[in-house]
């Protein structure tokens, strides 16, 4: 009995060696970065072609790999208990057999090549492409029986899965690897909001980003030309809207280097010109645009303004492509950029901020996390959460924050103080 113990040592040692090769490749081509492996793919490597190819159908892949790694480990286990029970007939025999292959499965079959195969994700999965796809066709029929089976037992049970179902989309997918790189201080703070600020584009909607109608610079039309192009300079803007009768009624836009051409052509005249000539077809657009589709219509229709209208038709605001590029990069400052002091940092760590300052922008400048769901402004986030409009000198805490009221006009609060996160602030 023992030389058949010696004669079967080697077979169960190259089992288990086989047994970890399957386990490395399970874990390296379930942690390979699908980034690089593409890159190297585009750049002619074929080890990544062959790895991009596994993950292609991953659920077929990680099925054959286990199917393979439990026959591995039933085999060499069945050949150690039934020379073991020889040897030392009775339970003796199998417990010995059980804890001792399951000590050598668990170290050399199970953690060691699972632990490598994380340290060098990539590096491993390219060198185990090619054993993993010649498996993968081996077993394909078997694991696409199994899952058939799978899916029809789940039916049963009222539990619809397709072959296509997806578990985790790509945006959250690179989302959830850019704050975990963040965390670990591999990508910057300002990298991750540019990062999250694409992300984030098919999530918004334009009327969470346009400049409201009250702050719109408008010129009326009915103006004598002398004071309207007297105007239109000393706009801090370079596209101008114009009304007629009343400021709902849009009836051009006004670009500034348009009427710098018409000023010229007239040898710089004003008498006698025509800005309905001059001015553009105004642009019109629904409040409920996704940034997304927003952003690629400015780039088809090479325009960077628009207006923004309700379901109605009545005139919210106004969008521009800066306002956009600016939630990917932060503000957008010019030389002819008024300075508006919307956020003033105190002494005592808080903030005073005026109400129309939009939550985005506050979590950007403090790298806070106040939700942006229900409102647009910081003073609509706290009208939100209070279900009314508070009075001055109101303190209300929301999101692990206090906010206070400094001033309100009208129905509008115009002036907050806002502390940073309490300890122990409620969520």
């Amino acid at each position: 009995m023992t030389a058949a113990l010696i004669a079967l040592a080697p077979i169960i040692v190259v089992l288990l060696a086989v047994s970890g090769l399957f386990s490395a490749a399970e874990t390296s081509l379930t942690g390979a970065s699908r980034g690089r492996m593409h890159q190297l793919e585009r750049d002619g490597d074929r080890a990544a072609q062959r790895v991009n190819r596994l993950l292609g159908d991953q659920e077929t892949m990680i099925g054959a790999v286990l199917l393979g790694n439990n026959l591995i480990n039933i085999l060499a286990s069945a050949l150690a208990t039934e020379v073991l029970t020889r040897t030392i007939p009775g339970a003796w025999g199998v417990a010995i057999a059980t804890g001792t292959m399951t000590v050598l499965v668990l170290v050399f079959a199970e953690v060691l090549p699972k632990t490598l195969a994380i340290l060098r994700s990539d590096d491993v999965a390219r060198f185990l492409s090619g054993p993993t796809l010649v498996v993968v066709k081996v077993f394909g029929p078997v694991i696409y029986a199994i899952q058939f089976i799978v899916r029809k037992t789940l039916r049963l049970f009222g539990v619809k899965l397709d072959m296509e179902t997806d578990v985790l989309a790509a945006h959250e997918e690179i989302r959830g690897a850019v704050e975990y790189h963040h965390s670990e201080g591999a990508v910057e703070g300002r990298d991750r909001r540019m990062l999250g600020g694409v992300l984030d584009l098919a999530e918004m909607d334009v009327s969470e980003v346009m400049v409201h109608r009250k702050s719109i610079d408008m010129l009326d039309a009915d103006l004598p030309i002398a004071d309207l192009v007297a105007q239109a300079l000393d706009a801090p803007h370079t596209r101008l809207p114009l009304y007629r009768d009343d400021p709902e009624n849009i009836v051009g836009v006004l670009h500034a280097k348009d009427l710098a051409r018409a000023i010229a052509a007239a040898g710089g005249r004003t008498a006698g010109l025509d800005l309905m000539a001059i001015a553009r077809e105004p642009w019109f657009i629904p409040d409920t645009t996704n940034l997304k589709d927003q952003l690629n219509a400015f780039l088809k229709r090479r325009s960077h303004f628009a207006l923004v209208v309700d379901e109605y038709g009545a005139l919210q605001g106004m969008v521009t492509l800066e306002d956009i590029l600016e939630e990917i990069v932060g503000e957008i400052e010019d030389e002819h950029d008024a300075a508006v002091q919307g956020l003033r940092r105190q002494g005592d760590g808080s903030i005073h901020v005026d109400g129309s300052v939009t939550v985005r922008d506050l979590n950007r400048a403090m790298d806070w996390h106040l939700p942006d769901d229900h409102a647009v402004t910081i003073a609509g986030l706290v009208i939100h959460e209070a279900q009314t409009i508070p009075e001055p000198g109101q303190t209300f805490i929301f999101y692990g924050h206090r906010f206070q009221v400094l001033r309100r006009q009208r129905n509008q609060i115009t002036a907050l103080r806002v502390s940073p996160p309490l300890e122990a602030g409620p969520g």
